[in-house]
């Protein structure tokens, strides 16, 4: 007579989970005016190479591949995923303001366009190597955003940025934590 097998099973709860940021207020969405260069340069931050929408689904993808064995991990990795969707939501309404298009279509100042792309993410195969992966894309998008509020003088767009700035660098704390 056969042996009943249990059945596998993840018993990693993500009941509750919520975006993992500074305990900070963000500033309003405003811009000064209509201004479609800046809103082509939040277009690379929203869905370019390195931007929330890359962040957010190798956050995802980073979260089930570790859920089985690493809840707590999993848990946190998914609070910094929702946050990241927070970044994509404020960046997306800025665009708008800006007279820009929400289209998943990054737009570059010598004029090409690139639709978002899973070639984006870095998938490594062990935890180790997923959180190292991690840390270098906040870093790099600290360091896009930095970049991109130089170029940008409107006040209320560098508030925002500066904002979201203060969640990635808590990100790479709590990355590093692990």
């Amino acid at each position: 007579m056969e042996e009943k097998k249990r059945p596998l099973m993840n018993s990693c709860d993500f009941m509750g989970v919520k975006p993992i940021m500074m305990d900070l207020p963000y500033p309003p969405i405003q811009v000064k005016e209509k201004n479609p260069a800046y809103a082509n340069l939040l277009s690379i931050d929203c869905c370019g190479a390195v931007s929330e929408m890359t962040a957010i689904i190798q956050y995802i993808n980073n979260e089930n591949r570790l859920s089985c064995e690493k809840c707590p991990v999993a848990r946190t990795i998914l609070g910094i995923a929702i946050a990241e969707m927070i970044h994509l939501q404020k960046l997306s309404e800025l665009i708008f303001l800006l007279g820009g298009s929400i289209d998943f279509v990054a737009k570059y100042q010598d004029g090409r366009k690139r639709m978002w792309s899973p070639e984006y993410l870095s998938i490594p195969e062990n935890m180790e190597r997923m959180l190292t992966a991690d840390i270098e894309a906040e870093k790099a998008a600290i360091h896009q955003y930095r970049m991109h509020m130089k170029m940008i003088k409107d006040p209320y767009i560098y508030a925002v940025l500066a904002r979201i700035i203060k969640d990635e660098e808590y990100h790479i704390m709590l990355l590093q934590s692990f």
